[in-house]
């Protein structure tokens, strides 16, 4: 079964060619050559609008506020269903048939599905993710054991960006089929800090340096207030639990303002830090 058939002026020129009549190969080309000419224009014409018409689409969605990290897919798409279709009016305008054609398509899809079910698979979870918006552009995530921030979702990858300035590409399978950490999906974060103090150490003491400490910094929220109780007693130190919420924005700075401005603060008020120590007792028999 032939799914593809030329049209009877291709064929006829076929016929002509084999018969090397050149008059009548040039009368068929000058007859066949305003098809031809709309045929070219349509498909030049019609790939700049479609360009034209992605444009269009992202300048939309950036007025919309829509995520930036989608505007690529989205046009991408767009682009390409459009000029799927300006291709199709160029061979109806050549007189192919189009519905054989779409038919002979269908079918190479089908075999080219076959081997590109990875890629198929990548695309899948593409359209996964902007359904869901388990992110959005500018979001730190983690995802399986890859963190970083979130620059841009493509069709078949999504790019993060590390803290140290890499550039990570990820596909997006691998993201729809693996825990997903979203660390801006909330407005505030809570820090769950520890700090150690010696044996001998007061623990009131040290419970109220910390809270000074994190009176002077108006990044840390009162509400919910800071918790600061005993975690535990570890084999040198009695370890303080410090748990504080601040913008998820700022947690960072947060944490090292609280690292630094503690240490401080027990070296002022006489508060000890342990080192790890091991007791050996030696006995004479």
């Amino acid at each position: 079964m032939r799914f593809f058939q030329l049209p009877l002026a291709e064929q006829s020129l076929v016929e002509l060619i084999k018969a090397r009549n050149y008059d009548g190969i040039l009368s068929l080309i000058l007859q066949k050559a305003p098809s031809v000419i709309a045929a070219v224009l349509i498909v030049v014409i019609g790939f700049i609008v479609s360009n034209l018409i992605g444009k269009l689409v992202v300048k939309a969605m950036r007025a919309k506020g829509v995520d930036p990290s989608i505007h690529s897919f989205i046009k991408t798409v767009i682009t390409l269903l459009l000029k799927f279709v300006v291709i199709l009016s160029a061979f109806s305008t050549l007189g192919i048939d189009v519905n054989s054609f779409i038919t002979a398509l269908g079918a190479a899809g089908i075999t080219a599905g076959i081997g590109l079910q990875a890629s198929i698979s990548q695309i899948a979870s593409g359209v996964q993710i902007l359904a869901n918006h388990p992110f959005k552009s500018g979001d730190y995530i983690d995802v399986g054991t890859v963190s970083g921030k979130v620059q841009e979702i493509k069709i078949m990858y999504t790019v993060l960006i590390t803290v140290d300035n890499k550039r990570v590409i990820i596909p997006n399978s691998y993201i729809t089929s693996n825990n997903i950490i979203n660390y801006n999906a909330e407005d505030r974060r809570r820090l769950d800090l520890v700090f150690s103090i010696s044996y001998d150490a007061d623990i009131s003491k040290a419970r109220e340096v910390i809270k000074e400490v994190i009176d002077r910094n108006n990044l840390i929220f009162t509400d919910p207030e800071p918790i600061i109780a005993v975690k535990e007693h570890a084999a040198s130190s009695v370890n303080l639990a410090c748990l504080i919420w601040c913008s998820s924005n700022e947690y960072w700075n947060v944490f090292y303002y609280m690292q630094e401005a503690v240490k401080v603060a027990f070296d002022e008020n006489k508060i000890s830090i342990p080192y790890g120590q091991l007791d050996i007792h030696i006995s004479k028999e």
